[in-house]
Order: structure tokens, then sequence, then C-alpha cells
């Protein structure tokens, strides 16, 4: 069963990503660790997109990956 669109908006804002404005039912976020954007379509009542999950689930991956090796850094 898909997720909706606000547990993926719920899973990035645990993740530290930033919400931006943008036009319509887009949100665009971001994250200081992570290269780029990603941009959310859809209400917050709708299922995802497999390659919605697919795209935020890496991308919250990317950056647990990024903590990870700047914590063994500083140790």
């Amino acid at each position: 069963m898909p997720k909706k669109i606000r547990e993926l908006k719920q899973l990035l804002r645990k993740s530290g990503f930033q919400e931006l404005s943008g036009k319509g039912s887009h949100t665009n976020w971001i994250h200081s660790l992570y290269a780029g954007k990603i941009t959310v379509s859809g209400k917050d009542s709708s299922d995802a997109k497999p390659y919605q999950e697919k795209e935020i689930l890496g991308a919250i991956q990317q950056v647990k990956e990024v903590e990870e090796n700047q914590d063994d850094e500083q140790t």
C-alpha cells in the first residue's frame, strides 16, 4: 500500500529537511547535507507515486550516510 503524501512530508521533516513553498500543490525540500532539492507534488491525502517514495527514501538515506561519515571523522 503506498504511503500518503503527508507521511512522506513527515519523514522529510524528521530527517531535517526544510520545506519551501512551490506552485499549487508542489513543495520543495532542501537539506544542508543533500545536494539539490526534492519536489513533492500532490495533496496531503493523496497516495504517493512509487518514484516519489523512492526519491525521498533515497535522499533521507544519503543524509544519514553523510551524518554518519561526519561523526566518524570527528572521533
